[in-house]
Protein backbone atom coordinates (compact mmCIF):
# COMPACT_ATOMS: atom_id res chain seq x y z
CA UNK A 1 0.00 0.00 0.00
CA UNK A 2 1.32 3.41 -1.03
CA UNK A 3 -1.73 5.18 0.42
CA UNK A 4 -1.10 7.29 3.51
CA UNK A 5 -3.39 6.19 6.37
CA UNK A 6 -4.89 3.20 4.50
CA UNK A 7 -8.19 2.10 6.02
CA UNK A 8 -9.19 -1.42 6.95
CA UNK A 9 -11.45 -3.37 9.32
CA UNK A 10 -10.46 -5.82 12.03
CA UNK A 11 -12.18 -8.72 10.29
CA UNK A 12 -15.88 -9.41 10.56
CA UNK A 13 -18.93 -7.70 9.09
CA UNK A 14 -22.60 -8.46 9.78
CA UNK A 15 -23.74 -11.71 8.19
CA UNK A 16 -27.04 -11.66 6.31
CA UNK A 17 -30.13 -12.83 8.19
CA UNK A 18 -30.83 -15.29 5.37
CA UNK A 19 -27.46 -16.92 6.04
CA UNK A 20 -27.28 -17.27 9.82
CA UNK A 21 -29.63 -16.91 12.79
CA UNK A 22 -28.28 -13.62 14.08
CA UNK A 23 -30.61 -13.50 17.08
CA UNK A 24 -29.43 -16.90 18.29
CA UNK A 25 -25.80 -15.97 17.58
CA UNK A 26 -26.08 -12.76 19.59
CA UNK A 27 -27.61 -14.55 22.57
CA UNK A 28 -24.55 -16.74 23.22
CA UNK A 29 -20.84 -16.30 23.80
CA UNK A 30 -18.79 -16.66 20.61
CA UNK A 31 -18.84 -20.45 20.07
CA UNK A 32 -15.64 -22.45 20.54
CA UNK A 33 -17.03 -25.74 19.20
CA UNK A 34 -19.01 -25.94 15.97
CA UNK A 35 -22.66 -24.82 16.00
CA UNK A 36 -23.96 -25.76 12.57
CA UNK A 37 -27.52 -25.29 13.77
CA UNK A 38 -26.99 -21.52 13.55
CA UNK A 39 -26.88 -21.62 9.74
CA UNK A 40 -30.22 -21.10 7.95
CA UNK A 41 -29.04 -22.65 4.67
CA UNK A 42 -29.01 -26.46 4.14
CA UNK A 43 -25.54 -28.02 4.13
CA UNK A 44 -25.69 -28.80 0.41
CA UNK A 45 -26.02 -25.10 -0.45
CA UNK A 46 -24.12 -23.53 2.45
CA UNK A 47 -20.77 -22.95 0.71
CA UNK A 48 -22.47 -21.26 -2.24
CA UNK A 49 -24.49 -19.08 0.13
CA UNK A 50 -21.34 -18.14 2.03
CA UNK A 51 -19.65 -17.24 -1.27
CA UNK A 52 -22.57 -14.91 -2.03
CA UNK A 53 -22.38 -13.34 1.43
CA UNK A 54 -18.65 -12.80 0.95
CA UNK A 55 -19.32 -10.97 -2.31
CA UNK A 56 -21.76 -8.69 -0.47
CA UNK A 57 -19.18 -8.03 2.27
CA UNK A 58 -16.55 -7.12 -0.32
CA UNK A 59 -18.96 -4.82 -2.12
CA UNK A 60 -19.88 -3.10 1.16
CA UNK A 61 -16.23 -2.31 1.82
CA UNK A 62 -15.54 -1.17 -1.74
CA UNK A 63 -18.56 1.13 -1.82
CA UNK A 64 -17.49 2.67 1.48
CA UNK A 65 -13.96 3.20 0.16
CA UNK A 66 -12.04 0.85 2.47
CA UNK A 67 -8.48 0.27 1.24
CA UNK A 68 -7.50 -3.14 2.68
CA UNK A 69 -10.38 -5.60 2.51
CA UNK A 70 -11.33 -8.77 4.39
CA UNK A 71 -13.91 -11.42 3.54
CA UNK A 72 -16.09 -10.19 6.40
CA UNK A 73 -15.61 -13.60 8.07
CA UNK A 74 -18.96 -14.52 6.53
CA UNK A 75 -18.23 -18.27 6.79
CA UNK A 76 -17.59 -18.23 10.53
CA UNK A 77 -19.77 -18.87 13.54
CA UNK A 78 -17.07 -17.12 15.56
CA UNK A 79 -13.70 -15.58 14.79
CA UNK A 80 -11.90 -18.69 16.06
CA UNK A 81 -13.81 -21.94 15.74
CA UNK A 82 -13.78 -22.31 11.95
CA UNK A 83 -10.03 -22.94 12.05
CA UNK A 84 -9.53 -24.41 15.52
CA UNK A 85 -12.02 -27.23 15.04
CA UNK A 86 -10.20 -28.51 11.92
CA UNK A 87 -7.03 -29.44 13.80
CA UNK A 88 -5.98 -32.98 14.53
CA UNK A 89 -5.65 -33.87 18.20
CA UNK A 90 -8.92 -32.16 19.12
CA UNK A 91 -12.16 -33.92 20.01
CA UNK A 92 -14.86 -31.53 18.84
CA UNK A 93 -17.74 -34.00 19.17
CA UNK A 94 -17.40 -34.53 22.91
CA UNK A 95 -16.62 -31.04 24.22
CA UNK A 96 -15.07 -30.15 27.53
CA UNK A 97 -15.27 -26.91 29.48
CA UNK A 98 -12.99 -23.88 29.68
CA UNK A 99 -13.70 -20.55 31.37
CA UNK A 100 -14.41 -17.46 29.31
CA UNK A 101 -12.60 -14.23 30.16
CA UNK A 102 -15.52 -13.45 32.50
CA UNK A 103 -15.18 -16.81 34.27
CA UNK A 104 -18.28 -18.24 32.67
CA UNK A 105 -17.88 -21.91 31.62
CA UNK A 106 -17.95 -22.47 27.85
CA UNK A 107 -18.14 -25.75 25.91
CA UNK A 108 -14.83 -26.16 24.06
CA UNK A 109 -12.90 -28.81 22.08
CA UNK A 110 -10.83 -31.23 24.11
CA UNK A 111 -7.13 -31.74 23.38
CA UNK A 112 -6.74 -35.53 23.34
CA UNK A 113 -3.57 -35.95 21.24
CA UNK A 114 -0.78 -34.03 19.53
CA UNK A 115 -1.97 -30.97 17.63
CA UNK A 116 -1.72 -31.57 13.88
CA UNK A 117 -2.39 -29.33 10.89
CA UNK A 118 -3.97 -31.09 7.93
CA UNK A 119 -5.41 -29.55 4.78
CA UNK A 120 -5.51 -25.73 4.89
CA UNK A 121 -8.85 -24.65 6.30
CA UNK A 122 -9.04 -21.11 4.89
CA UNK A 123 -7.10 -21.26 1.61
CA UNK A 124 -10.29 -21.34 -0.46
CA UNK A 125 -11.59 -18.36 1.55
CA UNK A 126 -8.56 -16.37 0.38
CA UNK A 127 -8.95 -17.56 -3.21
CA UNK A 128 -12.60 -16.49 -3.30
CA UNK A 129 -11.78 -13.12 -1.74
CA UNK A 130 -8.93 -12.59 -4.21
CA UNK A 131 -11.30 -13.31 -7.12
CA UNK A 132 -13.76 -10.67 -5.92
CA UNK A 133 -11.56 -7.59 -5.68
CA UNK A 134 -8.38 -5.96 -6.94
CA UNK A 135 -7.84 -4.27 -3.56
CA UNK A 136 -5.21 -5.53 -1.12
CA UNK A 137 -6.76 -8.29 0.99
CA UNK A 138 -6.29 -9.45 4.57
CA UNK A 139 -7.27 -12.79 6.10
CA UNK A 140 -7.63 -13.41 9.83
CA UNK A 141 -6.88 -16.44 11.97
CA UNK A 142 -7.07 -17.09 15.73
CA UNK A 143 -3.71 -16.78 17.44
CA UNK A 144 -2.08 -19.62 19.39
CA UNK A 145 -2.23 -18.02 22.84
CA UNK A 146 -5.96 -17.39 22.57
CA UNK A 147 -6.59 -20.83 21.10
CA UNK A 148 -4.74 -22.43 24.03
CA UNK A 149 -7.27 -20.82 26.38
CA UNK A 150 -10.27 -21.98 24.33
CA UNK A 151 -9.74 -25.73 24.70
CA UNK A 152 -9.71 -28.27 27.52
CA UNK A 153 -6.17 -29.64 27.57
CA UNK A 154 -6.01 -33.35 28.42
CA UNK A 155 -2.78 -34.08 26.53
CA UNK A 156 -0.04 -31.44 26.95
CA UNK A 157 -1.11 -30.32 30.42
CA UNK A 158 1.24 -27.38 29.97
CA UNK A 159 0.06 -23.98 28.74
CA UNK A 160 3.30 -23.06 27.01
CA UNK A 161 3.68 -26.46 25.35
CA UNK A 162 0.10 -26.37 24.09
CA UNK A 163 0.47 -22.81 22.79
CA UNK A 164 3.65 -23.68 20.88
CA UNK A 165 2.01 -26.76 19.34
CA UNK A 166 -0.93 -24.62 18.24
CA UNK A 167 1.52 -22.01 16.94
CA UNK A 168 3.08 -24.57 14.62
CA UNK A 169 -0.36 -25.34 13.21
CA UNK A 170 -1.15 -21.64 12.80
CA UNK A 171 2.18 -21.18 11.02
CA UNK A 172 1.41 -23.96 8.54
CA UNK A 173 -1.99 -22.39 7.84
CA UNK A 174 -0.52 -18.91 7.42
CA UNK A 175 1.98 -20.17 4.86
CA UNK A 176 -0.92 -21.69 2.91
CA UNK A 177 -2.89 -18.44 3.10
CA UNK A 178 0.11 -16.44 1.92
CA UNK A 179 0.47 -18.83 -1.03
CA UNK A 180 -3.25 -18.51 -1.79
CA UNK A 181 -2.89 -14.75 -2.34
CA UNK A 182 -3.31 -12.95 1.00
CA UNK A 183 -1.57 -9.57 1.06
CA UNK A 184 -1.77 -9.31 4.87
CA UNK A 185 -2.28 -12.08 7.44
CA UNK A 186 -3.64 -11.32 10.90
CA UNK A 187 -3.80 -13.39 14.06
CA UNK A 188 -6.44 -12.55 16.66
CA UNK A 189 -5.23 -12.62 20.26
CA UNK A 190 -7.91 -11.02 22.47
CA UNK A 191 -7.12 -13.25 25.43
CA UNK A 192 -3.66 -11.74 25.89
CA UNK A 193 -5.49 -9.11 27.92
CA UNK A 194 -7.56 -11.59 29.92
CA UNK A 195 -4.58 -13.63 31.14
CA UNK A 196 -1.65 -11.18 31.11
CA UNK A 197 0.48 -13.25 33.50
CA UNK A 198 0.28 -16.27 31.17
CA UNK A 199 0.95 -13.92 28.27
CA UNK A 200 4.15 -12.66 29.86
CA UNK A 201 5.29 -16.23 30.39
CA UNK A 202 4.94 -17.54 26.84
CA UNK A 203 2.79 -15.45 24.47
CA UNK A 204 5.61 -13.85 22.47
CA UNK A 205 7.32 -17.18 21.92
CA UNK A 206 4.07 -18.63 20.57
CA UNK A 207 3.36 -15.56 18.40
CA UNK A 208 6.85 -15.65 16.90
CA UNK A 209 6.53 -19.37 16.16
CA UNK A 210 3.19 -18.75 14.44
CA UNK A 211 4.66 -16.02 12.22
CA UNK A 212 7.94 -17.74 11.42
CA UNK A 213 8.92 -17.36 7.76
CA UNK A 214 5.86 -15.35 6.69
CA UNK A 215 6.88 -12.77 4.08
CA UNK A 216 3.73 -10.67 3.69
CA UNK A 217 2.87 -8.05 6.34
CA UNK A 218 1.69 -9.63 9.59
CA UNK A 219 -0.85 -8.18 12.01
CA UNK A 220 -2.04 -9.01 15.51
CA UNK A 221 -5.38 -7.91 16.91
CA UNK A 222 -5.80 -7.72 20.68
CA UNK A 223 -8.84 -6.42 22.54
CA UNK A 224 -11.15 -6.91 25.50
CA UNK A 225 -13.98 -8.87 23.90
CA UNK A 226 -17.25 -7.84 22.34
CA UNK A 227 -18.69 -4.99 24.36
CA UNK A 228 -22.25 -6.32 24.30
CA UNK A 229 -20.96 -9.39 26.15
CA UNK A 230 -18.28 -7.81 28.35
CA UNK A 231 -19.41 -4.45 29.70
CA UNK A 232 -16.56 -3.87 32.18
CA UNK A 233 -13.90 -2.13 30.11
CA UNK A 234 -10.47 -1.61 31.72
CA UNK A 235 -8.53 1.63 31.72
CA UNK A 236 -5.72 0.30 29.56
CA UNK A 237 -3.95 -2.72 28.15
CA UNK A 238 -2.26 -4.91 30.80
CA UNK A 239 -0.20 -6.62 28.06
CA UNK A 240 0.96 -4.07 25.53
CA UNK A 241 4.57 -2.98 25.93
CA UNK A 242 5.63 -6.63 25.78
CA UNK A 243 4.21 -6.92 22.26
CA UNK A 244 6.86 -4.52 20.98
CA UNK A 245 9.32 -7.41 21.28
CA UNK A 246 7.42 -9.92 19.12
CA UNK A 247 7.85 -10.33 15.37
CA UNK A 248 4.45 -9.03 14.26
CA UNK A 249 4.62 -5.87 12.13
CA UNK A 250 1.15 -4.39 12.68
CA UNK A 251 -0.69 -4.16 16.00
CA UNK A 252 -4.48 -3.69 16.02
CA UNK A 253 -5.74 -1.82 19.10
CA UNK A 254 -9.08 -0.48 20.30
CA UNK A 255 -9.03 3.28 20.71
CA UNK A 256 -12.73 4.18 20.44
CA UNK A 257 -14.84 2.14 22.88
CA UNK A 258 -11.83 1.66 25.17
CA UNK A 259 -10.65 5.26 24.94
CA UNK A 260 -7.03 4.12 24.67
CA UNK A 261 -4.65 6.75 25.98
CA UNK A 262 -2.81 7.91 22.83
CA UNK A 263 0.45 8.16 24.76
CA UNK A 264 0.29 4.40 25.34
CA UNK A 265 1.26 4.02 21.69
CA UNK A 266 4.76 5.06 22.74
CA UNK A 267 5.03 1.62 24.38
CA UNK A 268 5.14 -0.07 20.95
CA UNK A 269 7.49 2.11 18.88
CA UNK A 270 8.47 -0.65 16.45
CA UNK A 271 4.90 -1.41 15.35
CA UNK A 272 2.55 -0.02 12.75
CA UNK A 273 -0.71 0.68 14.58
CA UNK A 274 -4.03 -0.50 13.19
CA UNK A 275 -5.92 2.16 15.10
CA UNK A 276 -9.48 1.44 16.17
CA UNK A 277 -11.45 4.65 15.64
CA UNK A 278 -14.92 3.11 15.21
CA UNK A 279 -16.84 1.89 18.27
CA UNK A 280 -18.40 -1.49 17.37
CA UNK A 281 -20.64 -1.61 20.46
CA UNK A 282 -22.60 1.62 20.17
CA UNK A 283 -25.13 1.88 17.34
CA UNK A 284 -24.55 5.62 17.21
CA UNK A 285 -22.80 6.57 13.99
CA UNK A 286 -19.56 8.47 14.46
CA UNK A 287 -19.30 11.71 12.57
CA UNK A 288 -16.31 12.03 10.24
CA UNK A 289 -14.97 14.70 12.57
CA UNK A 290 -15.03 12.32 15.57
CA UNK A 291 -13.09 9.79 13.49
CA UNK A 292 -10.65 12.48 12.41
CA UNK A 293 -10.12 13.64 15.99
CA UNK A 294 -9.27 10.10 17.11
CA UNK A 295 -6.71 9.79 14.34
CA UNK A 296 -5.21 13.19 15.13
CA UNK A 297 -4.83 12.21 18.79
CA UNK A 298 -2.76 9.18 17.78
CA UNK A 299 -0.66 11.20 15.32
CA UNK A 300 0.67 13.22 18.24
CA UNK A 301 2.59 10.07 19.20
CA UNK A 302 2.88 8.00 16.01
CA UNK A 303 3.98 9.11 12.54
CA UNK A 304 1.31 8.93 9.80
CA UNK A 305 3.17 6.20 7.93
CA UNK A 306 2.68 3.94 10.96
CA UNK A 307 -1.11 4.34 11.29
CA UNK A 308 -3.88 2.30 9.63
CA UNK A 309 -7.33 3.60 10.70
CA UNK A 310 -9.75 0.78 11.39
CA UNK A 311 -12.67 -0.45 13.43
CA UNK A 312 -12.07 -1.28 17.09
CA UNK A 313 -12.99 -4.95 16.69
CA UNK A 314 -15.23 -7.11 14.53
CA UNK A 315 -18.56 -5.63 13.36
CA UNK A 316 -20.31 -9.01 13.35
CA UNK A 317 -23.02 -8.09 15.84
CA UNK A 318 -23.98 -4.68 14.42
CA UNK A 319 -27.03 -4.12 12.20
CA UNK A 320 -25.98 -4.01 8.57
CA UNK A 321 -27.08 -0.42 7.97
CA UNK A 322 -25.19 0.75 11.04
CA UNK A 323 -22.03 -1.07 9.93
CA UNK A 324 -22.28 0.48 6.46
CA UNK A 325 -22.66 3.98 7.90
CA UNK A 326 -19.74 3.48 10.28
CA UNK A 327 -17.51 2.36 7.39
CA UNK A 328 -18.38 5.50 5.46
CA UNK A 329 -17.55 7.61 8.52
CA UNK A 330 -14.22 5.79 8.87
CA UNK A 331 -13.29 6.58 5.28
CA UNK A 332 -14.46 10.20 5.33
CA UNK A 333 -12.80 10.97 8.66
CA UNK A 334 -9.55 9.47 7.42
CA UNK A 335 -9.78 11.48 4.20
CA UNK A 336 -10.01 14.70 6.20
CA UNK A 337 -6.80 13.90 8.10
CA UNK A 338 -4.98 12.90 4.91
CA UNK A 339 -5.79 16.29 3.41
CA UNK A 340 -4.26 17.99 6.46
CA UNK A 341 -0.93 16.17 6.16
Amino acid sequence: MNTLLPTTIVGSLPQPDWLIDRNALSAISPPRSRMRELWRVPEAYLEQAQDDATALAVRMQELAGIDILTDGEERRESYANRFTTTLGGLDVDHPGIAPSRTGRPNPVPRVVGPIEHGEPALARDVQVLRSLTSHPIKITLPGPFTMAHQVQDEYYRDGAGLALALAAAVNAELHALEAAGADVVQIDEPLLQAWPDDARAYANAAIDRALDGIQVPTALHTCFGYGHIIADRPDGYPFLAELNDCQVRQLSLEAAQLQLRPQDLLLVPSKTIILGVIDIVSHEIETPEIVASRIRAALAYVSPDRVIPSTDCGMKYLPRDVAEAKLRALVEGTRRVREEL
